[in-house]
């Protein structure tokens, strides 16, 4: 596969920016010396992630499910990164995730068929495989089938990516990515980053499945490099390793200085535990940590291929363990500044390799 020499002042639109892939893409865009960015955001949105950039983007405040608004922010725009969504495992949260994952995607699609984008790259994820028989190893070429395996966050990304496809038929040119769990600092009570809280805080307990990682700047740094390649109509795992969630939350009590959870979550003792969560986060009106989808999720294994990935480009991934000990690093640091939002510094992954 070729790689394109890509004009720095290419006009970008990021959607999903300030959040945490879309924050990262955004500093990896600026690192590199792109000067002709645009990013929507939602009014109200927390700026902290990329404050020491947001100076050099062109704003737009807007909603995935206004058309216009998209038809509007992508005028005058060739590529297109789509970031926004939501993550939830929440029950309460299913509607509206739909509406964003899905319409909102479809909205994106649609506007960018409208404008003639020149492509657009979408962030999808390995739920949107399917999950049908656990201890499986998945591939791009895994087909969605129901499953019980499968949560209401698989289902929006799955329908989601099902828009990209549609317009991929209709002449886009586009390419997806399918990261698996997104490990990185960033908002501290929000995603994979609320792991480091939770073993911080001495949480005894560590359920028995396996998940597949993966850096967030990973995921930003092989966004870039397939926007600027002649790839379209292809979707790519990015996985850097598959850890066992034990050896995940005792590597993070590690570099925490905590102890590491030595109680294995049985399913019954897991159903339990997510009741409490629920009841918990409801009487302090925050979402819980934990939920049924996700003590059954934790409880599961499931493998990923990465290989159509690494021979892409010949892309490295940075180990997981030295993404631990970096987010690690800057949690205690976030601790003595009472816990501001944090982004990873950026590399050449030089020494990932």
């Amino acid at each position: 596969m070729t790689t394109a020499s890509p004009s720095k002042n290419i006009p970008i639109l990021v959607t999903g920016a300030t959040g945490f892939v879309g924050a990262y893409l955004l500093q990896h865009l600026a690192c590199e010396g792109y000067t002709n960015i645009r990013a929507l955001r939602q009014p109200g949105s927390d700026m902290s992630l990329v404050e020491t950039i947001a100076t050099g983007i062109e704003w737009v405040e807007g909603d995935l499910l206004d058309l216009s608004t998209l038809e509007e922010a992508m005028q005058g725009i060739r590529r297109v990164f789509h970031c926004a969504a939501i993550v939830s495992f929440d029950p309460a949260d299913r509607q509206r995730m739909l509406e964003t994952n899905v319409e909102g995607t479809a909205n994106v699609v649609n506007a960018a068929l409208y404008r003639g984008i020149e492509k657009l790259v979408h962030v999808s994820s390995v739920a949107a495989l399917g999950r049908i028989r656990e201890g499986a190893t998945l591939d791009e070429n895994a087909k969605w089938q129901r499953s019980r395996f499968n949560t209401n966050y698989a289902l929006s990304k799955f329908l989601g990516e099902q828009e990209v496809w549609r317009g991929i038929a209709e002449g886009l040119q586009a390419a997806i990515v399918n990261p698996a769990i997104i490990l990185g600092s960033g908002y501290w009570d929000k995603g994979s980053a609320r792991l480091f809280k939770l073993v911080a805080g001495n949480y005894p307990f560590y359920p028995g499945g396996t998940t597949s990682l993966v850096d967030v700047r990973d995921v930003a740094r092989f966004m870039a490099l397939l926007m600027d390649s002649d790839i379209t109509g292809q979707r790519f795992i990015l996985s850097a390793e598959s850890w066992p969630y034990r050896k995940l939350l005792e590597a993070i009590a590690q570099e925490l200085g905590a102890r590491p959870p030595g109680i294995r979550a049985t399913l019954l003792m897991s159903a339990l535990t997510w009741r409490l969560a629920w009841l918990a986060g409801f009487l302090r009106r925050k979402p819980p940590l934990l939920t049924r989808e996700t003590a059954m999720n934790s409880n599961l294994t499931f493998y990923y291929d990465n290989r159509k990935s690494i021979e892409a480009f010949g892309f490295h991934y940075t180990p997981i363990r030295q993404v631990v000990a970096e987010t690690a690093r800057q949690y205690l640091e976030a601790g003595r500044e009472g816990f501001p939002p944090m982004l990873l510094p950026l590399t050449d992954n030089a020494q990932a390799r």
